[in-house]
Parts: C-alpha cells; sequence; structure tokens
C-alpha cells in the first residue's frame, strides 16, 4: 500500500490524496448530514476551485435543513401532517424524492424504505446520541402490528397524504446519495471536471486525479483500517452499510441503525455491505439506497441485486466470511492477502 493515494470509505475516511502529487488539488470540508462531508478538486486553481466548492456544500446544507426528519423542516410538516391524517401540499422537489423512494423501496422489495420513521425514532436511532437500551416492547410490538412504510404514501401531482397515521417519512438511507448526484451536476456545471465527492463514506467521483483514477478503500468492519481497495472511474460511485457505523450494545449484544422493517428490529447477519454502481444517471442515490436492502437480505442478497441492477457488491457476513460479486472481484485489491473464506456469486 506504500505511496498509494487512498479514500476509506466506511465510518471513517482518511484523504491522503492531496499530498500525493503536486498538482493542485483543493480540499473543502464540512459536517453536514451528521457526518463529515468533504469536496476534492484536482487540476484546478483555487480561485476556480473554491466556489465550486463552496456551492456544493451550500447545496448540502440546503438539502439537509429541508428533509431533515424531526427537526423543523419540510419533512417535518409532512410527517406532522399524515400523523393527523391530513392532506399536505409540497414543493416539486420533495414531491419527485417521495416518488423515486417509492420506486426505490418497490425494487428493494421493502427492505429500504424511508418510511419507517417512526420505528427509527422508537429504536431511539433518529438522535445525534447512540441509544441507551432498547426500546419499549409494547411500542414496538403495537408498530410491527401495521408496519407502516412508505407505499401507504398517497401522492397526486403535489398532494401528499397516507393511508396509515403511523407512517413518518425519513431520507436518511437516501439522502447523501441523492447529494453526490446534486454535487456532481454542480460540480460539472461549474466547469469542474475531476473531483471526489465524500459525504461519511458514500463517495462519487468525476474524472480523475491528475491523470490518475480515484482510489477508494473500503473499510474493515471489525478492524481499523481498509480491507480493500478499488479505482473508480469517471460517475461511478461507492456507498457501504455496516453495523459498525451506528449501534449500540445491550448484555453483549450488537444492535445496529440499520433496521429491518419485517421485524421491526435491527438486521443480523450482516457485518458490512459494499456496492459500487457504474456510472449511470442517479448513481449516487443509488449506492445510498442500495446498500441497506442487501445488507438487510442478508444471505439472500445476489437476486435483490439483480433486480436492483447493482452488478457489484462485496459482502461481509456476520462471521467474518466474504461474498463477492464476480464483477466486484475483478474490481477489488485486497489488503494483505486473499481473504480464505470468500465466495464468489457469479
Amino acid at each position: 500500500m506504500r505511496g498509494r493515494c487512498l479514500v476509506f470509505a466506511g465510518v471513517l475516511l482518511w484523504v491522503l490524496a492531496a499530498a500525493c502529487n503536486r498538482a493542485p488539488m483543493y480540499q473543502q470540508e464540512s459536517f453536514v448530514f451528521g457526518t463529515r462531508v468533504e469536496v476534492l478538486i484536482a487540476g484546478l486553481p483555487e480561485a476556480q476551485a473554491r466556489p465550486a466548492a463552496a456551492a456544493v456544500l451550500r447545496e448540502f446544507d440546503r438539502l439537509h435543513r429541508t428533509y431533515h426528519a424531526w427537526k423543523p423542516s419540510e419533512l417535518s410538516a409532512l410527517n406532522a401532517a399524515l400523523a393527523a391524517g391530513s392532506v399536505q401540499t409540497v414543493s416539486e422537489e420533495m414531491a419527485e424524492l417521495l416518488a423515486d423512494a417509492q420506486r426505490l423501496a418497490r425494487l428493494g422489495d421493502g427492505l429500504f424504505d424511508p418510511g419507517i420513521g417512526r420505528l427509527i425514532e422508537l429504536w431511539g436511532f433518529q438522535s445525534d446520541e447512540l441509544p441507551a437500551g432498547l426500546p419499549d416492547g409494547a411500542a414496538l410490538a403495537a408498530w410491527c402490528s401495521v408496519q407502516p412504510g412508505i407505499a401507504d404514501l398517497r401522492l397526486t401531482g403535489l398532494q401528499a397524504s397516507s393511508r396509515q397515521r403511523e407512517l413518518a417519512i425519513d431520507f436518511g438511507g437516501y439522502l447523501k446519495g441523492v447529494a453526490l448526484d446534486r454535487a456532481t451536476g454542480i460540480l460539472r456545471a461549474q466547469g469542474v471536471g475531476n473531483a471526489l465527492v465524500n459525504i461519511g463514506g458514500n463517495v462519487m467521483v468525476l474524472g480523475s486525479r491528475n491523470g490518475q483514477r480515484w482510489r477508494v478503500g473500503i473499510q474493515h468492519p471489525r478492524q481499523p483500517g481498509p480491507m480493500a481497495t478499488v479505482e473508480l472511474d469517471d460517475g461511478e460511485a461507492v456507498g457501504t452499510s455496516g453495523d459498525y457505523q451506528r449501534y449500540f450494545e445491550v448484555a453483549g449484544t450488537r444492535y445496529a441503525h440499520l433496521l429491518d422493517p419485517r421485524s421491526g428490529r435491527p438486521a443480523s447477519g450482516t457485518q458490512a455491505l459494499t456496492v459500487l454502481i457504474t456510472a449511470r444517471p442517479a448513481a449516487g442515490a443509488l449506492s445510498d439506497a442500495a446498500s441497506k436492502p442487501l445488507f438487510i437480505a442478508g444471505s439472500d442478497w445476489p437476486a435483490l441485486a439483480r433486480r436492483l441492477q447493482v452488478a457489484h457488491v462485496l459482502r461481509v457476513d456476520g462471521d467474518g466470511r466474504w461474498q463477492v460479486s464476480k464483477a466486484m472481484l475483478g474490481r477489488l485489491e485486497f489488503v494483505g492477502e486473499r481473504p480464505r473464506a470468500l465466495e464468489v456469486v457469479p
């Protein structure tokens, strides 16, 4: 690994690219969506790169404020209306996001469901602080008896209502990917052709790093540092879901923030799952949304990946065994020795 310029995707992300080449590399950081975000722009002078990066971060801040699930926002206003059984007029942007989220939820067999906001709240994962204990059993059973989801949302033009008053929208598993797509659009419009955008481990790239492909390191779920690296081409995105990112433990059992809508409980059986999305429209949104249902699906992920049209997948199961799609294997470079417990999935 010596001499390489890496970005590590996962709960932490260390960017070393700026020190690897004397060519211009501008970096701007912020804290949005409850995580560290950064924009790296290669090959342009600071006078041109700075305003482009600033425009991206402004858009991130706007998205965060507009679609915050539990602080005053357009989204929290919608959730209040749904809980009251009312019809709410939403913006064109929100209507598009809601319709797209419904589409992705259908493709993911409902395992990716932005309509489980009340369940997320019951488990305490909406708070910036990690939960101190398990949710109230009666409240959890009540939610499971209804199982509201984004499929319950009625959207007619800009009019939104719900069949279930328990429905609450939370874009936490989707909005970072949307932001990646917005970022690359802004950068291209500003004349930036070579950049990397990182939102807490969700990464999308444009062009190259001064003539070299951007290289991303995939965080090991149980050890410090990367377990593998992958080089990205223009317009590609990487998303990772892991049980090591937001979790708490009770009596030695780990409870991660990735909730299975079928059981109402944190998904088990997977430590980490990474997807690489090849260049296509809304690649960023898919990189964020697709990793969640594949993580929750466990060993059944291959069929779901085909439905989502995601060919590049790396999974580490609950026992630390690796499963990797054939397409992803061709893109990976292992850190250290190739794992012995590795299954290649056609």
